[in-house]
């Protein structure tokens, strides 16, 4: 996978966009969950959607959570259940948007509640 990710703590990383080619390295390289939050289409019709790599992450074993957060538009509902989905699913975790920057602003608002 050539895609970079940034570990924020040991149980929790980010990345920028993923797609269904790149779900059994992410399996591979240890994560057990991924979460997806960019919208679908967001990027246009060339961005992977949600459903395959979804399907990709299960055939790789891991557990997978679509929850769409507008770029620039995250409202305290999204930290809510973020910080829901980081309690509920199996680390570590690898959490996904178009740079990565949308997860770590999650992850950083979640870990304030």
């Amino acid at each position: 996978m050539s895609v970079p990710i940034h570990s924020l703590t040991d149980t929790f990383s980010v990345a920028p966009q993923l797609s269904a080619d790149d779900m059994q390295a992410v399996a591979d390289a240890g994560f057990k969950s991924v979460i997806i939050n960019r919208p679908d289409l967001e990027g246009g019709p060339d961005q992977p959607g949600s459903q395959e790599v979804m399907a990709a992450a299960r055939a790789a074993g891991l557990a997978v959570e679509y929850q769409p957060v507008i770029s620039g538009a995250m409202t305290q509902e999204d930290v809510v259940r973020f910080a829901q989905l980081l309690d509920e699913l199996p680390a570590p975790i690898l959490a996904y948007c178009r740079t990565g920057t949308r997860c770590a602003n999650l992850f950083k608002a979640a870990s304030s509640l």
